[in-house]
């Protein structure tokens, strides 16, 4: 049965859909991070309805601080259904991404978001990644890690700007007021996914006040929450034992 929605899954590139979607893509081949290009096996959500109406329906695009919303809903009690958040968004407009993105250590054998990362690979959203850095801090001896992804979610959320109406970034860093600002000036509406129901709260204030729309995640859970016996991606692994062998999270430069 078809979603209420005119989407469905399709084994044709999204590049070649429609102009909008070939402009939209084609801005990210310069960044320095991999992103998984739609295959005949790995297809995207494209809108398949009547082009002519598409412009009267809202444009939108999701913005994922992967560690970020991965730490706001454990301080919640509970996961994302990363499934039910996609229909969600579906379900507002236009979806014309939905970008995750995070960072994985660099020579680390087995993380155990990997599982998490494929299943997203898979399923509609483009994942984002970059391997992180581990040193040794000159004054203290200690051992850090270096990584981020804030820079590129920025970058990337500017190029796709003149394509959207609304751009909903699920991220609680008041690093991203700028950003947010910067969106508004283009005429992007944005609505900010993050909680104030932790002490302290896991959002920014600035942040907060600098978004069109905050939606408070604990709001959320029952549209996106995933059932605590469920974990993320087990039934589609089961189902599908193969897939971790095709490589998708081969990708991303160290971060300089």
């Amino acid at each position: 049965m078809e979603p209420p929605l005119p989407w469905r899954k399709t084994a044709t590139p999204v590049r070649s859909s429609a102009p909008l979607f070939q402009q939209a893509i084609g801005a990210f081949s310069i960044f320095r991070p991999t992103y998984r290009t739609p295959t005949a096996d790995r297809p995207a959500f494209v809108w398949t309805g009547d082009l002519s109406t598409m412009s009267s329906i809202e444009k939108i695009a999701l913005f994922i601080d992967g560690s970020n919303l991965h730490a706001t809903s454990k301080a919640l009690g509970f996961d994302i259904d990363y499934r039910r958040l996609l229909g969600e968004f579906q379900s507002r407009g236009v979806l014309l991404r939905a970008f995750y993105y995070t960072t994985l250590i660099e020579n680390q054998e087995y993380s155990s978001i990997r599982p998490l990362i494929d299943w997203l690979d898979y399923n509609g959203y483009t994942v984002v990644t970059k391997l992180t850095k581990e040193f040794v801090d000159a004054t203290t001896g200690r051992r850090k890690v270096k990584g981020s992804m804030d820079v590129d979610l920025a970058v990337s959320a500017m190029e796709l700007a003149k394509h959207v109406d609304q751009i909903v970034l699920f991220s609680g860093d008041g690093d991203f007021r700028s950003l947010v600002e910067a969106l508004q000036r283009r005429g992007v509406r944005v609505t900010v996914v993050s909680t104030l129901s932790t002490q302290p709260p896991m959002v920014a204030d600035d942040l907060r006040r600098q978004a069109d729309v905050f939606i408070d995640l604990a709001e959320l859970r029952q549209k996106v929450g995933r059932d605590p016996v469920d974990r993320p991606g087990s039934r589609e692994m089961r189902q599908s034992p193969q897939f971790l062998a095709r490589g998708a999270i081969n990708r991303g430069d160290p971060v300089e």
